[in-house]
Formats: structure tokens, sequence, C-alpha cells
């Protein structure tokens, strides 16, 4: 009997792992594809001996443009699958996310009150989008408000514990607050103001650079360590708070933390790129149905179905009305709510 449960353990085992390889593959895929597309398509062949010989005459495109761009897609989506999965492994709702904290529409306000006085500098391109001329005390001011959200967060759990219901009633008072604080500012901001204001709410990878990326990879590094290395704790804590502690995990504080450390990686993220939506809520779902709620396996397969979900609507959004790129945050949306809405009829209870 125990070595049939053995085998049985290796097969499923397996299998996730099997799982878990043709998502790498995919992004690796993706990967390249994302490197041929543009208004110039470049061959793969050409691609990769660009990336192991340089001198082409692709060089800037390719080392300048397209490469920053899919390496920041990559890591971004990573981060808001990580940051939405342990969002709701930590209060355990199915909902929950980064979002729904009131982190997006922070970050939006800030973006709007740096475009209104000045601070954020935009023009109008050849092809129609708005390109970031001057991006970097943009970024400054939606991360701050970002962080001002967290910090409200932290206080009032502190006070008032930081139990589910506390955290997620904080982050949605902290999103009406922001979004109401941000049509203030369209309503009196000039034209080219709310236009500006509009396209960074939508979300864009067109803003990505080589500072960005490193940004985010970094930062992605810094809050996925500790989360993967706390998967048992996780695990501890989608049964109860009790038979969590009868563990030796302290629920308010591995709850606490692990809000912090999804804010502030969906923070970086939306003060570099603006706001995309639907990662964070869907790609955790995505994960959990094909491989289950075990968190060993969870984090680092949503950490894929994000990348792979970001990186593909980055290529839709450049081929689809080329030579116009559409803004990502656009695409995620129209993948999203479909996807969503088939999770929710599908949902299985026990998968929370």
């Amino acid at each position: 009997m125990p070595e049939s449960i053995v085998i049985q353990y290796k097969k499923i085992s397996w299998k996730k792992y099997l799982i878990i390889s043709s998502l790498f593959f995919c992004l690796f895929f993706a990967f390249i594809i994302s490197l041929c597309s543009g208004s110039s398509y470049i061959t793969p062949s050409e691609v990769i001996d660009i990336l192991i010989n340089r001198g082409s005459e692709f060089d800037i495109i390719i080392w300048e443009i397209r490469l920053p761009r899919v390496l920041t897609a990559i890591f971004a989506g990573a981060g808001l699958a990580i940051a939405g999965a342990t969002t709701q492994v930590a209060l355990r709702n199915p909902l929950a996310s980064p979002f729904t904290l009131g982190i997006s529409s922070a970050a939006g306000f800030g973006a709007a009150l740096a475009i209104v006085i000045g601070a954020g500098k935009f023009i109008q391109s050849y092809l129609g989008g708005i390109i970031v001329f001057s991006y970097l005390p943009l970024i400054i001011s939606a991360f701050f408000f970002s962080i001002v959200v967290i910090i409200v967060i932290i206080f009032l759990a502190k006070i008032k514990g930081a139990t589910p219901e506390t955290i997620i009633l904080t982050g949605i008072a902290m999103s009406f607050l922001f979004s109401a604080a941000t049509s203030f500012m369209q309503y009196f901001g000039t034209t080219e103001q709310v236009a500006s204001i509009v396209f960074w709410l939508f979300g864009s990878l067109s803003k990505a650079s080589w500072i960005g990326f490193w940004t985010i990879f970094f930062t992605f590094l810094i809050i996925s360590i500790p989360i993967y290395k706390w998967s048992y704790h996780y695990n501890a804590l989608l049964i109860n708070d009790e038979i969590a502690k009868n563990l030796g995990v302290n629920p308010e504080k591995l709850r606490l933390i692990s809000m912090i450390l999804s804010s502030l990686i969906t923070a970086i993220i939306v003060s570099f790129l603006g706001v995309i939506g639907f990662i964070c809520l869907v790609s955790p779902h995505i994960a959990r149905m094909i491989i289950g709620s075990d968190n060993r396996y969870l984090f680092p397969t949503s950490i894929l179905v994000g990348a792979n979900i970001l990186v593909f609507s980055d290529i839709i959004s450049r081929i689809i009305l080329s030579p116009i790129v559409l803004p990502v945050g656009i695409i995620t949306s129209f993948l999203g709510v479909p996807v969503l809405l088939y999770l929710l009829i599908k949902r299985k209870k026990h998968w929370y």
C-alpha cells in the first residue's frame, strides 16, 4: 500500500513538472516570436544571429527596442502573476489581487498628478500614439502614491488586525478614493493632459527600457524567493488560521508580509508601465486549474502563465493593427474577461 502511494505521488509530481516544462517551452517560443514581430519583420534565424553576433543592420531594433520590451513583458507578467497568487492565497479569496488593494488606482492618481502639474511630458508620435518623453518624475509620483496605500493598509491592519476582511475593505476604500481623485484631475486637465492620462492608464510596453527591465527584474527576484520559500506556510494558511498556528505559522504576520511584497512588485510594474489589468487575477486561476493548489507548484506555474499571457498579448498588440501599436492593457483586458468568466463558471469548490 505505501509503495502504491509513493508511485502515485511520483506520477503526479512528474505530470506537474511536465506542465511547468511545457510552459517554459511556450515562453521561449513567445520570446522568439516577439523579437521577430513588429513593423519590420526579422526572421528567427536572423534574430538568433543578432543575439549571438552583433553587427547587423537590425542591431538597434533588437537590442534597444524589442529585447528590453520582451524581457520587461516576461518579468512584468511574472511579477503580476506571483503578486496575484500570493494575495489570493494569503487572503483565501479567489477574487483578491493587488489591484483590489488599490495599488493601481493610487499609481494612476500619481501619474495623473505628475501629468497635470507638468512633471510628466508627452509628445505625439507620427503613428498617432503617445510616447513618454520624460517619464522619470511620473514613475516616482506613481510609485510614491502606491507606497502610500501600502502604508495605510499596514497601519489599519496593525490597529484592527491583519484579517482578510480588513485588508480587502481597506484596499477597496483606497481604490475608490484614488479613482475619484484621478477623475477630478481629468475633469480639470487640458485635452492633451487628459489624453496622456488615459494613455498611461491603459498600460503599455512602449515605455519599456533597460532601466525599467532591471528594476522590475531585481524586484521580482527579491519578492519571489521568500514567497516560494514559504510555500508550506501558505499551504497551512489555506486550511484555516487555527491549523496554521498549530503548525507554527503566524497567520497575521505572514498575511501582512505577503501584502507588502505583492504590493511592492505591483507598484514597481504599474509605475513603469501603467495599469495592466487581469494578469494578476486570471493567471493564478489558470495555474490552479491545470496544476492544483499546492503552492510549491502553483507559484512557479502562475509566474510562467503570467509571463506567457503578457508576452503573447504584446505580440497581438503590435501586429493586429500594424504599424499602429495598441496599449497592451487593452489586449489583456479583452483576453482576461472571457477567461475569467469561464473560470468562474467552471470553478471547483476545492480550489480554496
